[in-house]
């Protein structure tokens, strides 16, 4: 498991290679003034100043590239106020949106019938790149090619072919199938893409709304009651969604008036013709060409395991975007909820993560997360290559002792349950396949087949999303 102190030692050798000539020079200078014979010492002076000071700069460095890369969850990133939330609560800060609406337009929902990766990324000059001010830099944003059909609510259905940029943390509008369009009233050609309100439409961000009498509704997973909340609040303005909630009860009479008629709509079923997204499909899965830690069942570090080393679940409450960025994926102030692997009532914390854009392409159907737990219980890392796994980024398959293949893709729980129970043998699989007909220890590989059975008893959704 990352260690700080071990985080540390490898940014302070980078960063002595890096800055080599502050020691350089301080010797040089030391050897200088110290020299009887030499007459002006003022450049030895200046040699040995500049070296000290790119000296020093050295632990500087490490220590500052040691905090940006040290992603493991302590007890000083815990919440104070403790768990307040529903499991299933989840705020997404998505950037703003930059496509103007006409003031004659109205919004119009996109089914996305294929999308193809082009390219992502440019010359990246560091580990991290960091942007100020309210710049919106196009090389951290993957190129997707698109081919939509728009239905507009005057006209009839078109479709339209183009590419644009996507911010990280609406990838998973893409993936889901459903955008939102912004259509020019003259011109329909002109087509963009409102992204913060397409992650709202797919489903990635929830959306509730407490009515005037106290009575709470979810209108996540209904396009038709979306849009007409998009409209509503685009229309009135300054209403504000806290979290994931819009309370009518804190908005202006006529505004929570209009949003009332939702609340009271929500039971009902959607209304015809409400497009629908295709089936999810090869044709705009663009997740395997985008950055990330590929998915694998994992390798085990048999000191962590033999110690009391073990995994567990955590989920993420909350995604807000910064101006940093890793090749992987973006830098998210994140909030997350861990369940501790004793039991007993779930935490929460709050860090900043690199988290990678495959997985990010997925959000509007997981959050969960499978996260490494320090023996003394007192760190918790999250584990990329089995979360990707267990999300679905990469296809999970089980392979049986009489040749069954059990395809487990997208499936958490029974993934998480496999994975622990390699950690208990410290059996390492670094790829995404789990072979039981190879050398096993016997009784892990009755163990992995009795939680295939448990899983394929409790869930008859069948296989994963490929």
């Amino acid at each position: 498991m990352q260690s700080f102190a071990g985080t540390f030692a490898r940014n302070l050798v980078v960063a002595a290679v890096c800055t080599v000539a502050g020691p350089i020079l301080l010797v040089l200078g030391a050897l200088g003034v110290a020299d009887p014979g030499e007459v002006d010492r003022r450049v030895p002076l200046v040699f040995l100043l500049v070296g000290l000071v790119g000296t020093l700069a050295i632990p500087v460095l490490a220590l500052s590239g040691a905090r940006a890369d040290y992603r493991v969850v302590t007890r000083r990133d815990r919440l104070d106020d403790g768990p307040g939330r529903p499991d299933d609560s989840f705020a997404l800060w998505t950037p703003r949106a930059v496509v103007p609406v006409p003031q004659q337009g109205r919004f119009a929902p996109a089914d996305v019938l294929e999308a193809a990766f082009v390219r992502y990324g440019g010359d990246w000059e560091a580990t991290y790149q960091s942007y100020g001010g309210d710049l919106d830099p196009d090389e951290v944003k993957p190129l997707i090619r698109l081919r939509l059909r728009i239905h507009p609510d005057d006209s009839a259905p078109f479709e339209w072919t183009g590419e644009r940029r996507v911010p990280s943390l609406c990838l998973s509008a893409v993936t889901a199938g459903r955008l939102v369009a912004v259509v020019h009233p003259t011109s329909p050609a002109e087509v963009g893409i409102d992204w913060p309100r397409s992650a709202l439409l797919a489903g990635t961000r929830p959306c509730r709304l407490v009515g005037l009498d106290g009575r709470r509704v979810d209108l996540t997973g209904r396009p038709d009651l979306l849009l007409e909340q998009m409209r509503i609040a685009g229309t009135a303005g300054g209403i504000r969604m806290d979290v994931d909630t819009i309370d009518l009860r804190h908005l202006t009479p006529p505004v929570a008036t209009r949003l009332q008629g939702l609340v009271e709509r929500a039971g009902e079923p959607a209304a015809p013709p409400m497009p629908g997204p295709p089936s999810e499909g090869r044709s705009r899965w663009v997740v395997d060409d985008l950055p990330g830690e590929t998915g694998a069942f994992g390798d085990i570090d048999r000191r962590w395991a033999r110690q009391g080393g073990q995994l567990t679940r955590a989920r993420f409450l909350e995604l807000r975007g910064t101006t940093t960025y890793q090749y992987h994926g973006p830098v998210l102030e994140t909030v997350l909820r861990i369940w501790p692997v004793e039991g007993g009532e779930p935490f929460e914390a709050r860090k900043k993560l690199t988290v990678p854009m495959n997985y990010l392409a997925l959000l509007h159907r997981t959050k969960d997360l499978v996260a490494r737990v320090s023996p003394d219980r007192r760190a918790y890392e999250i584990d990329w290559n089995r979360s990707n796994l267990a999300a679905g980024a990469t296809p999970a398959l089980v392979i049986a002792p009489d040749g069954r293949q059990f395809d487990l893709t997208g499936r958490f729980d029974p993934l998480l349950a496999i994975m622990r129970l390699l950690v208990a043998h410290q059996v390492s699989v670094s790829g995404n396949v789990l072979d039981l007909r190879a050398r096993r220890p016997s009784t892990m590989v009755a163990q992995v087949m009795e939680a295939l059975r448990t899983s394929l008893d409790r869930d008859t959704t069948g296989p994963g999303p490929r």
